[in-house]
């Protein structure tokens, strides 16, 4: 792991500085896409399957002799209890375990060129999950999964497992691909030491298993104590967020996003559809036009909200246009634009509609979806970028080069900040698009 800007602590840090990368600790692939990425690197493309267990892939012998150490002793115990599928935290406990029993808790993660943190370093709340009953069922039924893959002799007694457990709880990172899906979940020792702030300075993105912390803002100096990415998806209301927090990570978030009046995550539209009004449902009129907001009109926007949620809930593992198109028929008058089911319908509508390869659906959703990830995610954001991007790609499909210049350009802006140059995000994907747009808006 190297560090930046840490000689000089009065340094400023420019936005768009990495701050940090780093190896994982350990880390697995998600099981769900085992057979897509290979089990060392996480790249996709052609892969080769273990020939002993038949439960990894490698993309050729190089990965394959580089994740040997580890794989070595989960190799038999993988084949033993094929063809049942190890859960992903079953999986990631074992190899720790296993790690840890080689030595791995010498291992450091560098955050400065002289501070850094070992595995027990980390916080396990071991109080608080011994309280927390979803996370007791979780735990005691990862330990029975355990107690049939490890032997006796590499099992740690219940407290020291539970203590893993507790780390991977509340430290782990879902690696992302350059699309930002969940590809993997790993441990990152220095990159651990990072609070969470619902209005961060700072964000992770990834390289194959490689963490990056990128800085979002212009940073007086580099202190540690004051970098802070988000834990949890800013999509999503004070409230929420708060509950998530607290339910995952055992603290109440106190930050300045958390401590403001949060008046647009369930705000209606004005029953006047000429006012573009946030509208209050708990209020007898709009403070902008003073049109009443009738108990009728009351009664259909919980209607809504309530029809919407239900929705949403199913559209969890796979979005449905038919699904979001309905939905957002029954919000169109009744939500105002900023509601966060509205905006989360719009991306479900967006999803959909590219699975589908419904072209002009998706540049039309993706667009409806610009405001709200601006709001809710900001403007620097990987998922701003990557929206902006994604749909300067379909306006090209659709032989729209000089619109999709326009949206490549901004992608440009944002990925260049929270990714960097050398990324393959921008190397692969955005300058060759930003190129055919370019020749195709000159020739047009």
């Amino acid at each position: 792991m190297r560090i930046k800007n840490q000689r000089c602590k009065r340094v400023p840090v420019n936005k768009g500085t990495t701050i940090l990368y780093g190896k994982p600790f350990a880390y697995v692939v998600r099981s769900v896409v085992r057979d897509e990425r290979c089990d060392h690197c996480l790249r996709s493309g052609k892969l080769l399957k273990c020939s002993s267990c038949q439960y990894v892939y490698y993309c050729d012998r190089n990965c394959q002799k580089e994740s040997w150490p580890i794989h070595k002793t989960e190799c038999t115990r993988l084949k033993k209890v094929s063809p049942k599928v190890l859960p992903d935290a079953a999986r990631l406990m074992a190899r720790i375990i296993l790690k840890l029993n080689q030595g791995g808790a010498e291992e450091v993660g560098y955050y400065t060129e002289k501070n850094f943190r070992r595995f027990k370093d980390l916080m396990s709340h071991y109080s608080d999950i011994k309280v927390d009953v979803k996370r007791m069922e979780h735990f005691t039924m990862l330990y029975g999964v355990l107690s049939q893959f490890l032997d006796e002799t590499f099992m740690p007694n219940i407290a020291e497992l539970m203590g893993i457990y507790g780390r991977i709880c509340t430290n782990s990172f879902n690696i992302l691909d350059i699309n930002m899906n969940t590809i993997g979940v790993g441990i990152y020792l220095g990159a651990s030491v990072i609070d969470h702030s619902c209005k961060p300075n700072a964000v992770v993105v990834f390289e194959g298993t490689t963490i990056i912390v990128r800085t979002l803002t212009d940073l007086s100096s580099l202190d540690w104590s004051q970098i802070r990415i988000s834990y949890v998806d800013l999509l999503n209301s004070n409230k929420d967020r708060r509950e998530e927090l607290h339910s995952s990570y055992y603290f109440w978030c106190d930050c300045e996003r958390c401590k403001k009046e949060e008046p647009m995550a369930e705000v209606a539209a004005c029953p006047n559809l000429s006012c573009n009004s946030l509208c209050s449902i708990e209020a007898d009129e709009c403070e902008k036009c003073n049109t009443e907001i009738s108990v009728e009109f009351k009664e259909t926007f919980r209607e809504v909200v309530d029809f919407t949620a239900h929705h949403l809930e199913k559209m969890k593992t796979m979005a449905y246009l038919d699904v979001s198109k309905i939905c957002l028929k029954k919000q169109k008058g009744i939500m105002h634009k900023f509601n966060i089911q509205h905006v989360r319908t719009l991306e479900m509508a967006h999803i959909a509609a590219m699975n589908l390869k419904c072209w002009e659906d998706a540049e039309f959703y993706g667009k409806e979806l610009v405001p709200g990830y601006l709001l809710y995610y900001g403007e620097i954001h990987p998922l701003t970028g990557l929206l902006y991007l994604t749909i300067g790609k379909i306006q090209l499909h659709l032989e729209k080069p000089k619109e999709a210049l326009q949206a490549l350009t901004k992608a440009n802006t944002v990925l260049t900040i929270t990714h960097g140059d050398k990324h393959s995000i921008m190397e692969e994907e955005l300058r060759p698009l930003l190129y055919q747009a370019d020749m195709e808006s000159n020739s047009a």
